[in-house]
């Protein structure tokens, strides 16, 4: 069985991503092969757990995935790790409308994961052990095994702590002013803009007692149960998959899927390489926002209008619808963009759309077939003006989409809209199968 454990914290903000990252620096650091996992649908979290750990890290949500498959991605992504290190979303017992469903305490009941409990001590002494036996009681189903306290002050303040300390305390880590990543708007910094969650491993290697967390990780299923199929090598079609600084939001899991459905995948980055010879494209999300000049000089983006001008088959998320659209305008300046979707991008000062989404083909002009159902996630900035001629595709049953619950804006050959999906195998097929059409 793989040892694996989860980091969960008691809300946002209590320090748990860069204690879960800081974690498996220093497993990495000892020598050991460590599959990073981050609950929920979030894409910037994994970069960094890639780049720490050198494999890529796996999403696990019960909403998109389904039970079956939380467990098939856990069990296939751990085929040769000796340990797992999952990190959480928002608190512990944070799930779907308030409920367990999707939570990460849901997600170690279906792995039988014990948690390790990170609690941010400031501004706090015995209160903060008041807070942890709360979270211990609440649900009796989950196996809280310790305790990491971040951001004690000074060794009085530890000492005020262990007066009362009701469980197992993993370690206790010092508050560093400026030991952060920064943020922007749809979360914190890339991993390739920074390096700052990786460093902290010595810390935490200095202040926890790791050999601990390692011997109380488990998990209740041998990888080698499941594993699903692998890719066979032999591919049908070349997808170019859009990959720089402005696209890289995507799922792992939908990588595996297109080349086990006989997909190639050819990454190239729009910012600065011509468009390479593939029979279909995928833009996922990101923030083409930030890099409009950049993208607007490449020729990549006419070789892009030109290629689906011609028929090629484009398939667009986020970012990348935003990237297909005449124009994308961020604080007055406007850059073009490739002109394939009849309207203009603007990015706003608030989220305009954050949630799950629950997705329906309905119409039977597009590159996937209507009645196609899929799940997803949304979040991002920038709105859609100018939608007067577009036509939509999508009928959000959860999820507010372009507009009012429409998404999936298409043409015979471009289907793009705000929806992050996660696919499906029959997803992948239809995506994979519209170049025969």
């Amino acid at each position: 069985m793989i040892p694996a454990i989860i980091v969960a914290g008691t809300h946002s903000g209590c320090g748990k991503t860069t204690i879960a990252g800081a974690l498996m620096s220093a497993l990495v650091k000892r020598g050991l092969i460590v599959q990073p996992f981050k609950v929920g649908p979030d894409f910037i979290d994994p970069t960094h757990h890639t780049a720490i750990c050198g494999r890529y890290s796996r999403n696990l949500d019960p909403f998109m995935m389904g039970e079956d498959g939380v467990i098939d991605t856990f069990v296939r992504a751990c085929e040769g790790a000796d340990i797992a290190v999952i990190e959480v979303v928002m608190g512990l017992y944070d799930g779907l409308e308030g409920e367990d469903y999707g939570s990460t305490a849901h997600v170690s009941k279906i792995l039988g994961c014990p948690v390790v409990l990170v609690v941010s001590a400031g501004g706090s002494s015995r209160s903060i052990n008041a807070v942890v036996k709360g979270f211990d009681i609440f649900d009796r189903d989950i196996d809280i095994t310790g305790v990491i306290y971040n951001r004690i002050g000074s060794p009085r303040h530890r000492e005020m702590i262990e007066c009362s300390i009701v469980k197992k305390a993993y370690g206790w880590i010092p508050f560093e002013k400026g030991k952060s990543v920064e943020s922007r708007h749809l979360g914190i910094q890339m991993a390739y803009e920074t390096s700052s969650i990786s460093e902290l491993g010595d810390v935490l290697e200095e202040n926890c007692n790791i050999d601990a967390i390692i011997e109380d990780a488990k998990s209740n299923l041998d990888y080698k149960e499941t594993g699903g199929e692998k890719a066979s090598g032999e591919y049908k079609i070349k997808m170019g998959v859009a990959y720089d600084r402005a696209f890289n939001f995507y799922y792992a899991d939908n990588f595996d899927l297109l080349r086990r459905n006989g997909a190639e995948l050819i990454f190239f980055s729009p910012i600065s390489d011509r468009l390479p010879e593939v029979d279909a494209l995928y833009f996922g999300g990101g923030y083409p926002e930030l890099f409009g000049e950049e993208l607007e000089r490449s020729k990549c983006r006419e070789d892009v209008k030109n290629a689906a001008d011609s028929g090629m088959p484009v398939y667009a998320e986020c970012g990348g619808l935003t990237y297909l659209t005449e124009r994308i305008e961020i604080d007055g300046k406007k850059s073009k963009m490739c002109g394939l979707i009849p309207a203009e991008t603007i990015k706003m000062d608030r989220f305009q759309a954050l949630g799950y989404v629950d997705a329906e083909c309905t119409v039977s002009d597009c590159i996937i077939p209507k009645g196609t159902c899929y799940r997803g996630h949304e979040f991002h900035y920038t709105k859609l003006t100018g939608l007067e001629d577009v036509k939509y595709a999508l009928k959000l049953k959860r999820g507010r989409g372009i507009e009012d619950g429409k998404d999936g804006i298409y043409t015979s050959n471009i289907l793009a809209g705000y929806t992050h999906a996660y696919f499906t195998d029959k997803f992948t097929k239809t995506l994979i199968e519209t170049k025969f059409q």
